[in-house]
């Protein structure tokens, strides 16, 4: 079972008319996305704007073997804010997730992980599959049928966490990355696949 954020309670029933109460209630929507493990000093924190994008690229670029231009990352940031998440140890942005959702080819709502890294003094806390358990219940809130990603066959750390999560391999593709290196597609059911 995947992990949830606690939730704040609200009141649908009242309406804000001050600035101040439009100001607790944007706090509240906040909290709904922000949780922590004072455990471990980890908090983790939903997308919230342009001025994150730095700590996003910067983690990025030292993780992974492929490229992103600014216009990637915008372009899932700007479409699917609410589908990134982020790490923190004190100031510090010490992991993200990029992903986004629209249909497939049947027309069924599928997610997708573009992106996930953890600074490597940060890695074995449990910090990448608290990312991704984050963003897959966004995804079965807004009525996901399966996520998707694809990950280099070398990533023995990503299999490995992808695989406790409940992916499976789908298919081997051939020279994916850049760099050459073949990839797995991994797929995480979250209704059952049709037919079944």
């Amino acid at each position: 079972r995947l992990w949830q954020a606690p939730m704040a309670e609200t009141n649908p029933g009242t309406a804000s008319s001050t600035a101040d109460e439009g100001k607790k209630e944007i706090q509240m929507k906040e909290k709904d996305v922000k949780t922590s493990d004072k455990s471990k000093g980890i908090t983790f924190t939903q997308y919230k704007g342009e001025h994150q994008l730095k700590y996003i690229q910067s983690l990025i670029e030292k993780d992974l073997s492929e490229p992103y231009s600014v216009f990637t990352y915008r372009y899932f940031l700007n479409n699917w804010p609410d589908l990134c998440f982020l790490a923190w140890v004190d100031d510090q942005c010490v992991g993200t997730i990029v992903c986004k959702l629209d249909r497939d080819k049947k027309n069924r709502m599928r997610g997708y992980i573009a992106m996930l890294a953890v600074d490597k003094n940060f890695r074995k806390r449990g910090i990448g599959s608290k990312l991704v358990k984050l963003a897959v219940n966004v995804m079965k809130e807004k009525k996901a049928n399966m996520v998707v990603l694809e990950t280099e066959i070398t990533n023995q750390g990503a299999l490995s966490l992808y695989a406790n999560l409940g992916f499976v391999r789908d298919k081997r593709l051939h020279r994916y990355y850049m760099n050459g290196v073949d990839a797995f597609r991994k797929k995480l059911w979250l209704t059952p696949p049709m037919g079944h």
